[in-house]
């Protein structure tokens, strides 16, 4: 279907951008990120061996976050008998349909790369997978005493018969199914034991006395392994039959009602336990488990053979990141100390530096530590009078935590906002929101039916009598250890304007403000998609005034249908667009009439992409915004999210070089293609790994035990 408009006096039909075909899958673009994912570790040139067993490890983590949330969601509504189309024209049903397929081959792809390239690679630099059966008897003696004293006493048999109802079985458990014959009698008995989460799913032999063979080898068990074969210690007297793996994934997702929720505090912590009681939504088997066992399973946890996948070999690869503790430098990433420009230039004297220019800083390259020395300083200095921070993902152990806890002891004003929503770490949100408050912070846990993504920090301080107002802006998280492998921007400054927005915002996430006049931050859910579609369209007017309208976005996700549009229909007008999208993307580029003057790119590389960026060349005059919102309905219309223009001109054009070099890589980039793939960029052009440039451009790197500076 088209539409009909003038053009120079001449109607044309243009394309119908409510088409379907226009549109990708929200729920199949995000298995092809993740297929993006698995490549890192299928290619043998990619990364080091160990990297390229960590990415099998995020692969599969990734796998079982999006089945917790996004299928279980789907899953829901197939369910409730919706059958709306998405904007790509497909039913909840039609949609679990693709996934499965996709998913079974990607699963195939990723245990090919397991079992007949990393094990083997493995092996030959010395760390070896083995199994029970393939052990000496000494060997065997020796894990069976292990298992006798450190296993055997977490374990718990639950048998299932008429006097014993079917077990429960939490989210992510892995179980064994064992059939049994007693040996009195002859009956046939059904038991399952867990494999516990809380013991080490790979058994070191350096660990177990008696089997370090002293030869520099490193040899590991599969914990599932050695109980499988000592289940006679569990079931005495009784014969084992047959025992089968399998491991269940259920719905994860917390709904909670804040306008029922009088406590939210508890109403999470309610929320969280039961996570571990949602509908199973995947139910992993091996292909050798008989029907009857199989049968026996899904009728118990009500799960359809659309929710059973048949899987050869290990169950959840996810704690293959383990390996990473392996000290084998030589099979990692070489390590790299990043530059820490602030201290080098002024000292531990923070607020110099800010109050000197504008401060950016592009992590993980340039270091984090002035984020922590920021919180620090201002917690030390009797001249500070008051934080106010948003928290969001923090970390287990926290030092920014740790230094706004000693400001309120000091006496100072703390006002932090700490997002108890933010989904798998609602945990140690509720432990550090607990710990402020005792200290007698203010702590306030968001708005109802908002969750607060920004990330903002301001630090109000006694100059010569006056106030001033330091500011934190970023794209990231106030978490350190992400902030050595996520990239992310922050944006240090004094700027009175976006000063008074921060403090605007502020008062609206602690008190009743309802401020809606930001002057230069944009705010979802207030007026971020309104300002980004008016810049698209001022970019579409520049195209046509002099046919130089320019857009380059970065984010992590593209899914909101009327920004899509808006690029859709600057593309329409000439306006030349690079969207440099991690990972979900709905937009088709490249379809002629509709999105020929659009390229979308995805780079996967050691670190995470995670900043985003929006620039738009205005005639000449750029403008650049920063900060946590992608363009997906979530982060426009329920969440508290800011986009912080940058002003300094050297700042804007560092930043668009940074853009051009992500732009330019033909190593770690994927281009998308108007059907919604993906391929890897091939040219004849020098090769180009942008994040191995940013680091040789601006870090220290670490080498033989001493410290260099690479200057190139």
């Amino acid at each position: 279907m088209q539409s009909q408009s003038e053009n120079n006096g001449k109607a044309e039909l243009l394309p119908d951008l409510l088409d379907t075909a226009y549109y990708v899958n929200r729920e199949l673009s995000w298995i092809y990120f993740n297929q993006r994912v698995l490549e890192e570790a299928l290619h043998p040139e990619a990364h080091p061996l160990l990297e390229r067993v960590k990415f099998i490890s995020i692969f599969s983590s990734n796998l079982d976050e999006y089945f917790m949330i996004r299928v279980a969601g789907i899953e829901d509504q197939f369910e409730a008998g919706i059958q709306e189309r998405t904007n790509d024209g497909l039913t909840p049903l039609e949609q679990l349909e693709k996934i499965r397929v996709m998913v079974h081959q990607q699963i195939r792809e990723r245990n090919d790369c397991f079992y007949n390239d990393l094990l083997p690679a493995l092996k030959r630099a010395g760390i070896e997978f083995l199994s029970f059966s393939s052990l000496s008897e000494v060997q065997q003696e020796a894990l069976r005493h292990y298992f006798r004293k450190e296993i055997y006493p977490v374990l718990t048999p639950l048998a299932f018969d008429t006097g014993h109802p079917f077990p429960f079985m939490s989210n992510l458990s892995l179980n064994l199914a064992i059939e049994l014959e007693d040996e009195e009698c002859g009956t046939l008995k059904f038991a399952r034991v867990k494999v516990p989460s809380i013991l080490p799913r790979l058994l070191s032999f350096n660990d177990i006395e008696g089997l370090d063979e002293g030869d520099g080898i490193i040899r590991f068990l599969w914990l599932e392994d050695l109980i499988e074969n000592n289940l006679e210690q569990l079931f005495p007297h009784m014969r084992i039959t047959k025992s089968h793996l399998f491991r269940l994934i259920r719905d994860a997702d917390i709904e909670i009602e804040e306008d029922e929720a009088g406590d939210l505090l508890a109403t999470i912590e309610q929320g969280i336990r039961s996570r571990r009681y949602g509908k199973v939504v995947r139910l992993d088997i091996g292909s050798s488990m008989p029907l009857s066992v199989r049968n026996t399973l899904m009728k118990n946890l009500e799960v359809s053979p659309r929710n059973v996948y048949e899987i050869d070999g290990v169950l959840g690869m996810g704690c293959l990141i383990d390996l990473l503790k392996i000290e084998r430098p030589d099979l990692k990433d070489e390590p790299f100390v990043p530059n820490n420009r602030i201290e080098e230039q002024f000292g531990t004297d923070i607020f110099r530096a800010i109050r000197s220019k504008d401060q950016l800083l592009h992590h993980p390259y340039d270091s984090f530590q002035p984020v922590v020395d920021f919180i620090n300083q201002a917690a030390d200095d009797p001249d500070v009078l008051s934080i106010k921070q948003t928290l969001y993902r923090v970390g287990s152990n926290s030092p920014i935590v740790q230094a706004l806890i000693r400001a309120a002891e000091e006496g100072k004003q703390v006002a932090v906002l700490v997002e108890l929503k933010a989904r798998f770490d609602e945990e140690n949100n509720i432990v550090w929101a607990r710990s402020l408050e005792d200290v007698g912070a203010h702590v306030v846990y968001g708005l109802p039916g908002l969750k607060t993504h920004a990330k903002l920090t301001m630090i109000v301080r006694r100059e010569h009598k006056k106030l001033k107002r330091y500011l934190h802006l970023g794209t990231g998280n106030y978490n350190p250890v992400t902030g050595k492998i996520y990239t992310d921007y922050s944006l240090f400054t004094t700027s009175e304007q976006l000063a008074n927005d921060v403090t605007e915002l502020f008062n609206a996430l602690t008190g009743y403000s309802k401020h809606t006049g930001y002057k230069k931050l944009l705010v979802s859910p207030i007026n971020t998609r309104k300002r980004i579609i008016e810049m698209i369209e001022r970019e579409v007017e520049w195209s046509r005034k002099e046919k130089r309208g320019r857009i380059i976005m970065k984010m992590n996700a593209l899914v909101d249908i009327e920004t899509i549009r808006s690029l859709y229909k600057a593309s329409q007008e000439g306006v030349e667009i690079d969207l440099i999208i991690r990972g979900v993307c709905c937009l088709k580029p490249g379809i002629p009439g509709v999105s020929e003057h659009i390229r979308v790119i995805s780079v996967i590389g050691r670190f995470l992409e995670h900043s985003r960026a929006y620039y738009f060349l205005n005639g000449g005059k750029e403008e650049l915004y920063l900060g946590s919102a992608d363009m997906m309905s979530r982060n426009l219309d329920d969440r508290v999210e800011t986009l912080f223009p940058v002003f300094d001109r050297s700042l804007i054009r560092h930043v668009k070089s940074d853009l051009d070099l992500l732009m330019s890589d033909n190593l770690k980039a994927w281009q998308m293609h108007p059907d919604g793939t993906y391929s890897t960029i091939h040219n004849d052009g020098a090769e180009v790994n942008s994040q191995a440039l940013f680091l040789s451009r601006s870090t220290v790197k670490k080498t033989s035990g001493k410290f260099k500076v690479n200057k190139s």
